[in-house]
């Protein structure tokens, strides 16, 4: 019986590697994003390369509950993912301070409450069945505080804490949870900043290591992973 991944954000950058790293692995593939066409575009290339697999790609705001509701029940109705990644996150620059009005609401929707209605949908099927692994996207912003990071940086700090209360609930049930926090990444984020691609690290480097932690034998788990540029932050 094939595995499968749920990837939120799955077309563009860190989510578009890691689903490109599971589908080279046989793995069924469940994603959304916003952009219709750009799901039209992953589903087409992943049937064409990987044809032994299933895709279900779904148009999704994941800042509205009841979209992430909606998608999580077009899943169920499919199969129940064996890896979790939590994904989707926007970045809008501001201090906390004196950002515009909105942003915060719009970060902790998108960053932090998807994650958490997500899960929730289907944490206790995963509990039942005693299995699963669910990865949370980070950053190093939630590691460390730094200037004209506002609201996102705070979303990030919380995402954080939610993937270590999920660790401690899920340990008895033989799931597995994961906090992935990077650096600067190359993607679409970083679009039109003055800096050579060599001072990034590849979403294919984060890939490759939610890949690295699933496999992991069943007595052990990555509870985070944290990666930085060779150079350091930028």
């Amino acid at each position: 019986m094939s595995k499968s991944i749920l990837v939120t954000g799955g077309t563009k950058g860190i989510g578009r590697a890691i689903i490109e790293r599971f589908a080279k692995e046989g793995f069924d593939i469940f994603t959304c994003a916003r952009s219709e066409k750009d799901l039209e575009t992953l589903k087409a290339h992943l049937e064409d390369d990987y044809p032994e697999i299933q895709v279900l790609a779904l148009s999704a705001d994941l800042s509205k509950k009841e979209e992430v509701v909606k998608f999580s029940d077009a899943v169920k109705a499919v199969g129940l993912p064996d890896v979790l990644v939590n994904n989707t996150g926007i970045f809008l620059p501001g201090s906390i301070h004196n950002e515009p009005e909105g942003n915060f609401e719009l970060l902790m929707h998108t960053n932090l409450f998807s994650a958490y209605y997500l899960t929730r949908a289907f944490v206790n099927e995963m509990i039942a069945r005693r299995s699963g692994h669910i990865f949370s996207m980070g950053s190093i912003a939630g590691l460390t505080a730094y200037p004209n990071g506002g609201t996102y940086a705070v979303t990030k700090w919380a995402m954080l804490g939610m993937t270590k209360c999920l660790r401690e609930e899920l340990k008895p049930h033989q799931i597995k949870v994961t906090s992935i926090l990077p650096g600067a990444t190359f993607t679409a984020s970083w679009e039109g900043v003055d800096l050579p691609v060599e001072r990034f690290i590849p979403a294919e480097d984060v890939a490759e290591s939610v890949w690295g932690a699933y496999n992991l034998s069943p007595q052990t788990v990555l509870e985070e992973i944290i990666i930085r540029p060779q150079l350091g932050d930028l």
